[in-house]
């Protein structure tokens, strides 16, 4: 092992809290967790731990997933140490009750002294109650977002977002956006190249998501409005297709006429501006990543020519499409060696 290799490992791993409870959903916790507990800074050298990963329980040291899984761990609440970050999983009972409650104040107490807190899908819940992501951009699973955005107004929500990240807050949808979500944490602490060894290992992308297959809710929704919670998540999987307001609209069983207008009360936007958006956020992600020309990942997004994507992007970011792929990939660069700089310093 070399010398700047053994002064980055004499650094102890970063300590995540992972809040465990009756009914908690097995993959919002499992999967963040696992994704955490794998990073290394040497992927050969297994002493490189990156984090410690603890499951704290909520009320005792022994709980049940809601899909029957027993949980034991070491700490609760009252006994947790000092944490870098923590992490809020969903599950039955979130959205109300002693155990929103009892997180809600715990999570007052503890986040002065916590650099980072994230909650997955309905772990929203006490989080937004703490007013700890008043006035923040958040997202979480398209079947509370509107719940969630009456119940907290004063929250941004972007119910289209597989996670969002403002400042030392992340949220999440359900499922594997927690695994999107902690490989964006990953890369934040440690950088690209041990965030891509984690994505590798569990065979996921780095960025958020765009272009995997998503699951077909519309089939399940019991009225407009959940027909309509679930049109983002559908839209990002086809970002490259036809997304007319017809399209649109039958796709959420609606006329097209009656749809614009509850699409526009219901995402304070035209269909149109919400698959732009959505468009150029994609768009804004491949050309920080990739060295894909221009043409190329207009047409791939959606834009009929360069030249519409061009001053789309413009309109929006306040600069063309070129200078932003410059940009970005020069900072990441720069990131990147400054990373390495900093390893052989004390």
């Amino acid at each position: 092992m070399s010398y700047a290799s053994k002064r980055v490992a004499a650094a102890p791993p970063k300590v995540i809290g992972f809040l465990g409870f009756d009914g908690v959903t097995t993959l919002d916790l499992t999967g963040a967790l696992e994704a955490f507990a794998i990073a290394r800074l040497d992927r050969e050298d297994e002493r490189q731990r990156c984090y410690e990963p603890l499951i704290i329980g909520v009320s005792r040291k022994t709980f049940e997933s809601r899909s029957g899984v027993t949980f034991k761990t070491k700490h609760t609440l009252d006994t947790a140490p000092a944490l870098d970050s923590i992490v809020i999983p969903g599950g039955v009972g979130l959205r109300a009750g002693e155990t929103m409650e009892t997180i809600a104040a715990w999570l007052g107490e503890r986040a002065p002294a916590t650099r980072r807190i994230a909650s997955v899908c309905a772990g929203i819940y006490p989080f937004a109650r703490t007013g700890l992501l008043d006035g923040r951009a958040v997202t979480t699973h398209w079947r509370y977002a509107g719940d969630v955005a009456r119940a907290f107004p004063r929250l941004h929500m972007n119910p289209a977002a597989s996670f969002l990240g403002d400042g030392t807050r992340y949220t999440c949808g359900g499922g594997t956006a927690a695994i999107e979500m902690s490989l964006a944490m990953i890369e934040e602490d440690y950088g690209s190249r041990t965030a891509l060894g984690v994505a590798r290992e569990l065979v996921m992308s780095l960025r958020p998501a765009g272009n995997e297959r998503r699951v077909d809710v519309s089939a399940h929704a019991s009225d407009v409005h959940e027909r309509l919670a679930e049109l983002p998540g559908w839209i990002t999987s086809r970002l490259g297709e036809k997304l007319s307001i017809e399209v649109l609209a039958e796709r959420a069983c609606v006329c097209p006429r009656h749809f614009s207008r509850l699409f526009k009360k219901t995402f304070r936007t035209t269909p149109a501006g919400f698959v732009e958006q959505l468009r150029i956020g994609e768009a804004e992600r491949r050309l920080a990543t990739s060295r894909t020309s221009i043409e190329s990942i207009a047409a791939s997004v959606g834009f009929k020519s360069a030249e519409v994507f061009r001053r789309a992007f413009e309109r929006r970011l306040g600069q063309t499409p070129s200078r932003f792929q410059r940009e970005s990939q020069r900072n990441a660069k720069q990131s990147m060696a400054d990373g390495r700089d900093g390893s052989t310093t004390e």
